[in-house]
């Protein structure tokens, strides 16, 4: 870890420290315990997946594989790591913990997860709030996950510290990488897993690594929001390919959609050049004040002067927004919240104390419905694809006669488009991540 960033995570210590501090007050506690987390046993078998270790855990630290270790705060004394370090010929064991965070914390190592319940019981009091899943230490140590020290911990976490947006920005070099080499792969011809290979290969992850499950359609499966079956066989004459592909760095992910045109299919071609020009206008509206919905609402607005230019429909823009059709087109919300989890949580959340506010009925799958603050990365992704469940009800209904089918069924063959920028919103104008990740490579 370099100095600078050493730094910023003294920074990112204290402040996480002053928060945790403040919800423990609030909410009538005198220490935090959170876990790690541990592998689970798929059912009836002794194979478990990928470990991954909890959200809450990662922002305190950057050990993203310590299965059974724990962090204890108590305000006014330095944190703790409870550190599982097992003796075990049979897996790779944690190496000793190193890097500047070190000299901030109060480490002891134990062997077993008994040594760490044994340590963290000696620790525990009364009022203590644990923070983890169930079964984290077993039962005479079980989390109770205080719904109020959460809901504050959530919304606080929604605003990245200036050493976050750093371990973000290089979850979005390594994501660029890989996009890179994937279009690329798709010009050669390759398969769906010949693009996935070469976008593992060049982004140096491994699938158990990616922030989430790479989505990479060639054609009409470009319509299927999270296409994951990955052909084998090479297309015999490609159209497009719709790529959704992340990175990951310190447990911080980047999420990235790009969507790549064969040559002669320039009607294609001249839809995606607008649907990118409208993204970038919606990545624009990213600034601090800035309801999230109205900005999805004005997607939809964007989208259909886009299906106007093109003759995917017969009238207005305004009037395509009015009566619905736009949403056969763009089913998902703009974006999400984006940090430790890909769809970081509390998006849905009122204030700090708590509450729901839900998406409006007519866009029930719209994840961010807060206002904007400095400091959240968000990720803007309009989309227009040609999805036979979501066009036949509109070919059924009243505003039929608005569209052009037979336009539709020209273009319904390349799948669909999606263009995802990952973009941190401040109190003047937004810095896209992706944008500049991409320009680093340049």
């Amino acid at each position: 870890m370099s100095q600078a960033l050493a730094a910023l995570y003294a920074q990112h210590l204290e402040q996480l420290t002053q928060e945790a501090d403040a919800a423990l007050s609030d909410c009538g506690f005198d220490r935090l315990l959170i876990a790690a987390g541990t592998p689970r046993l798929r059912f009836l078998d002794d194979q478990a997946p990928p470990f991954a270790a909890s959200p809450h855990f990662l922002r305190w630290l950057p050990l993203t594989a310590a299965p059974g270790s724990w962090i204890v705060h108590e305000p006014g004394r330095r944190p703790r790591l409870v550190f599982l370090q097992p003796r075990d010929y049979w897996h790779v064991v944690p190496e000793d913990p190193q890097g500047c965070w070190v000299e901030h914390f109060d480490i002891v190592t134990v062997a077993d997860e008994h040594a760490a319940r044994v340590e963290l019981e000696r620790l525990l009091g009364e009022r203590s709030a644990i923070v983890g899943e169930d079964g984290a230490a077993g039962s005479d140590l079980a989390p109770n996950n205080p719904p109020a020290l959460l809901a504050r911990l959530h919304w606080s976490r929604a605003c990245k510290t200036p050493y976050e947006i750093t371990l973000m920005r290089a979850a979005s070099r390594i994501a660029a990488r890989g996009h890179r080499a994937a279009a690329q792969a798709f010009a050669g011809g390759a398969s769906e897993f010949e693009i996935h290979l070469a976008y593992l290969a060049a982004s140096g992850q491994a699938e158990c690594e990616l922030p989430y499950a790479n989505i990479i359609g060639v054609d009409a499966h470009g319509a299927v929001l999270h296409y994951t079956r990955l052909e084998r066989a090479r297309p015999a004459a490609p159209r497009s390919l719709l790529i959704d592909a992340g990175g990951q760095y310190a447990g911080y992910a980047s999420d990235i959609t790009r969507t790549h045109v064969a040559p002669g299919q320039d009607d294609f071609a001249a839809l995606v050049a607008s649907m990118e020009e409208m993204q970038q206008i919606l990545c624009l509206g990213v600034r601090a004040g800035q309801s999230y919905p109205a900005l999805h609402e004005e997607a939809h607005r964007l989208l259909g002067g886009v299906l106007a230019q093109h003759g995917l429909v017969r009238c207005s823009a305004e009037a395509a927004f009015e009566q619905g059709i736009t949403r056969a087109f763009l089913p998902h919300g703009l974006g999400h919240l984006l940090g430790l989890q890909v769809h970081d949580i509390g998006g849905h959340q009122s204030g700090p104390e708590g509450g729901r506010t839900p998406p409006p009925p007519e866009h029930p799958y719209l994840r961010l419905t807060r206002t904007l603050e400095a400091g959240m990365v968000v990720t803007i992704e309009p989309g227009l694809y040609f999805i036979p469940l979501l066009l036949e009800p509109l070919r059924a209904g009243a505003a039929s006669g608005e569209v052009d089918w037979a336009r539709v069924e020209q273009l319904a063959p390349c799948g669909g488009i999606r263009i995802e920028d990952d973009v941190l919103c401040t109190r003047g104008d937004a810095h896209n991540l992706t944008r500049e990740a991409f320009a680093a490579l340049e």
